[in-house]
C-alpha cells in the first residue's frame, strides 16, 4: 500500500507542511518547510497528533518514519517567525507550549516503533522531535546543535529528560552550555543517533531498517518498547504493566505461529495478535 493520504479523511484538514504516506507496511511523516529548514510551525505541531492516530488505527502500519523532505535538514527546530504571534502572551506561551507537548509526548508513546530518517541540519526543536523516536538514523553530513544559550531560552524538563535518557547528563550539558554544532561522529559517540549511513545510501538503509523491523513481531516489539520505556522511570517503571504486556506476547496467536514456523523452518507470518 502506498500514496499520499490527505483529502477525504480523517488527515483532511492537516497542514501541506506534512507530507504523509503510507508505503509497505511504514507510515511516512515527511517535514516539508524547505525554505526554513524544516522547522516547525504551529500548524504543523497540531497535525502531527493526527496523523499518529490515523497510524495507530490502522494495523497495516508496523514502523513509523520521520525524515524532512529537501535533502538539506531533518528540522530545524521551531519557525520562531512565528513567535510574535504565537507566544505573544502567556496565554499563547501555554496553547503554543502545550500544543509541542501534546504532539512530542504522542510520538514519544506511539505503540509502534519510530525512526528519525536524519539529513543535513537537526537543531534545537529538531533534536527534540528526533529524541522522541525510537531510533535514529543519520547520513554523513547532518549537524546537531540545542543553541539554547545563544538565545537566552529555558527548556522544560520534559524535553530535557528525554536527552538525558540518551546521551546521560554530563553530554547534555555539554551540548547545553556550549550551544556549538557536533558532527554525527561526535552524535554516535555521545549516543545521540544509532547509525551514520553515506548520504547517498541513507534511503535504502532506512527503508531496509524499516522492512526488518516490520517484519518482526508486532506484540514483541511493543512489549520491549514498553519496558524500556517503563524502566529508565525514576520509579523503576509500572511493573504489573510490564508484566502483562509480556504475558499478551506469549497468549498470542502471533507466539504459535513463531514456534510453527520456527519447527516448519519458514517465515512467519506475524499478525500482531
Amino acid at each position: 500500500m502506498c500514496g499520499v493520504h490527505r483529502k477525504g479523511n480523517s488527515m483532511s484538514d492537516i497542514t501541506d507542511q506534512l507530507v504523509i504516506s503510507k508505503e509497505n507496511g511504514v507510515g511516512l511523516i515527511q517535514l516539508d518547510n524547505q525554505a526554513k529548514r524544516n522547522a516547525m510551525t504551529f500548524d504543523m505541531w497540531q497535525g502531527i497528533p493526527k496523523v499518529l492516530n490515523d497510524f495507530e488505527a490502522d494495523d497495516a502500519v508496523r514502523v513509523v518514519v520521520v525524515s524532512g523532505r529537501g535533502g538539506k535538514a531533518f528540522c530545524a527546530g521551531a519557525d520562531i517567525s512565528q513567535f510574535e504571534n504565537n507566544r505573544s502572551s502567556e496565554d499563547a506561551v501555554e496553547i503554543y507550549n502545550n500544543t509541542v507537548k501534546a504532539a512530542s509526548d504522542q510520538l514519544a508513546n506511539c505503540s509502534k516503533p519510530t525512526i528519525a530518517k536524519i539529513e543535513g541540519f537537526c537543531i534545537g526543536g529538531g533534536v527534540g522531535l528526533a529524541l522522541c523516536c525510537d531510533l535514529r538514523i543519520a547520513n554523513d553530513v547532518s549537524t546537531y546543535a540545542v543553541p539554547a544559550a545563544k538565545l537566552g531560552l529555558g527548556y522544560r524538563a520534559d524535553g530535557l529528560t528525554r536527552l538525558v535518557n540518551v546521551v546521560g547528563p554530563s553530554f547534555a550539558k555539554e551540548i547545553f552550555y556550549t550551544a556549538r554544532q557536533f558532527n554525527p561522529t561526535e552524535a554516535l559517540e555521545m549516543g545521540l543517533i544509532n547509525r551514520i549511513v553515506p548520504r547517498t545510501m541513507l534511503n535504502t538503509y532506512v527503508d531496509d531498517y524499516a522492512k526488518i523491523i516490520g517484519h518482526n513481531a508486532p506484540l514483541t516489539i511493543y512489549a520491549a518498547k514498553v519496558v524500556i520505556d517503563e524502566l529508565i522511570k525514576p520509579d523503576g517503571g509500572d511493573e504489573v504493566r510490564m508484566a502483562q504486556v509480556v504475558d499478551d506476547c506469549f497468549n498470542s496467536a502471533d507466539y504459535q505461529e513463531g514456534r510453527k514456523a520456527f519447527m516448519e523452518k519458514r517465515k512467519p507470518q506475524f499478525q500482531g495478535k
